[in-house]
């Protein structure tokens, strides 16, 4: 198989995990920010880190198949959120603020849409990107 087919297969299989790690982020913050009188910020943080366990977990075996010692990996991808997070964090404060009063879904929204995309960038050439698999498709008939 040519390297931009499985290029284009890790892609999808990324996309669809990050669809139900954004469920999972999306039915957790929402029963916590309906169900508890916290501020945003703390229903927030929970409901990503349920979200980013998922992902890697899931992505790491199925999306980039490597092999790369996990807790290397996760330290890797624990780096990413030191930074994402503070700022998405901070930003999600201030758009549903006094200051802007946008809808937290909204800002949930657009907040995961930036994750999903600098995430596989990080993800494909920084976290896994010597130790992705290149395995062979084998079809079995």
């Amino acid at each position: 198989m040519k390297e931009k087919n499985k290029e284009l297969i890790r892609t999808i299989k990324f996309v669809l995990f990050s669809i139900s790690a954004g469920v999972i982020q999306i039915l957790s913050f929402t029963l916590l920010n309906e169900l508890m009188t916290w501020p945003y910020w703390p229903s927030y943080l929970i409901s990503l880190t349920l979200s980013v366990l998922w992902n890697f977990t899931l992505n790491r075996k199925f999306t980039f198949c490597s092999a790369n010692n996990v807790p290397v990996a996760m330290l890797k991808v624990a780096a990413f959120y030191v930074v994402f997070t503070p700022l998405s964090t901070w930003w999600t404060a201030v758009l549903t603020g006094e200051s802007f009063f946008w809808n937290e879904y909204l800002v949930l929204a657009l907040t995961m849409i930036v994750n999903f995309v600098t995430e596989y960038i990080y993800d494909r050439f920084v976290v896994f990107g010597k130790s992705i698999t290149r395995r062979r498709f084998r079809y079995s008939r």
